[in-house]
């Protein structure tokens, strides 16, 4: 009689146990089910409450404005009905830049600043508060890039990396913040990178300092949030602007210039840079938090965050592929314009030829602002 009690007492613990995980199953999937309701009335009611911004007449300043990606920019932000300034440090391509600009906006501001100086970016939102009453739109863009693998690299390398793509944001932004803080309202848009969510190999003083910008504007967003300014970090891919000619390229730098300057050219691995700046001021319209530019790179910040190993696998392979520095390591820098070689410029880059034309990387009549690369 006891092994039968034993037996049913066992028999019902066991039934217990069952119906108890079948409950827990069942309130776990209710638990995930009402989560995701919950989440996506949520996210509704945010779109139905977030309208866009509209963009006529509001006050946009670009760093890094004259040539690239930042004159793409500025070009959109004017077609929409922006009041527009830009800075920039060479003060011919500025010149040039704005003449371009004011086919669109006859009112474009463009201002000769470095973004590392801090006094200089103080008087440069100054002079734009005093041209146009305030400052609403913020769009961090300037940019250094030196290519080449790490033996080649100095700690100057990695401190002018820094100092323009994390201080140089940082003394835009706090320069600009008492004016929006005063409104309670202002846009920033921190243009990263992908190598700023991926360290690219050959790349380490720029994927170094935009591993810190993004930090940054994360960070920005969550404390300013409440004071009516939203943030918003951008992570593109290679671009088609014919920067690849300003780069400073190290070690071996003909080889690491062809193989830049190749794939910043190649449809697929690279983007055209008036589509790119279409998606970004659509994100900066809606105040999105953060936006990756091209399937390739929305695909390795996913790789990168669910299979890190394996990422940094492939990442060793093709840092096996690049140019290693040979014999003696050459520390010299060397612009992409003086590296040519018999591959670059060729076929294998006429895209980013005509770029750089249409961007005013070279000195050339600018087109009509409609170039479509």
């Amino acid at each position: 009689m006891a092994q039968a009690r034993g037996a049913r007492q066992e028999n019902t613990s066991r039934i217990w146990g069952m119906t108890t995980a079948r409950s827990a199953r069942r309130l776990g999937r209710s638990h995930v089910l009402l989560g995701l309701a919950v989440g996506a009335t949520a996210m509704a009611f945010l779109r139905r409450r977030s309208r866009p911004l509209d963009l006529r007449g509001q006050v946009a300043l670009v760093t890094g404005g004259s040539r690239g990606l930042g004159l793409a920019l500025a070009r959109e932000l004017a077609r929409r009905g922006c009041r527009l300034a830009i800075c920039a440090r060479d003060r011919d391509t500025l010149s040039r830049a704005e003449s371009d600009l004011r086919r669109l906006d006859p009112e474009a501001l463009a201002l000769v600043a470095d973004v590392r100086d801090s006094d200089a970016m103080r008087r440069t939102v100054a002079a734009v508060e005093a041209r146009f009453g305030r400052l609403d739109i913020l769009i961090n863009n300037a940019g250094t890039i030196t290519v080449g693998p790490l033996d080649t690299m100095t700690p100057d390398d990695f401190e002018d990396a820094l100092a323009t793509h994390v201080r140089g944001p940082l003394h835009a932004i706090l320069a600009a913040l008492p004016g929006m803080r005063e409104r309670r309202s202002g846009r920033i848009v921190n243009i990263a990178s992908l190598g700023g969510k991926v360290s690219m190999p050959h790349l380490l003083p720029y994927c170094t300092s935009k591993f810190a910008l993004v930090g940054l504007s994360e960070g920005l967003r969550a404390e300013l949030g409440r004071q009516g300014i939203r943030v918003t970090t951008v992570c593109p891919s290679l671009m088609r602007t014919g920067s690849a000619r300003h780069a400073l390229f190290k070690g071996r730098h003909r080889a690491e210039y062809t193989w830049f300057s190749v794939s910043d050219a190649t449809p697929g691995l690279s983007m055209n840079a008036d589509a790119a700046a279409r998606e970004i001021v659509k994100a900066l319209r809606h105040g999105v938090a953060e936006i990756a530019l091209s399937t390739p790179a929305r695909a390795a910040i996913v790789a990168q965050a669910l299979a890190p190993g394996m990422t940094a696998r492939m990442l060793s392979l093709i840092n096996a592929l690049l140019p290693a520095a040979a014999g003696r390591v050459a520390q010299e820098a060397v612009r992409g314009r003086d590296s040519h070689s018999w591959l670059s410029p060729s076929a294998l880059t006429v895209l980013d030829e005509r770029a750089a034309a249409a961007y005013n990387q070279v000195m050339a009549d600018l087109p009509s602002g409609n170039s479509r690369p």
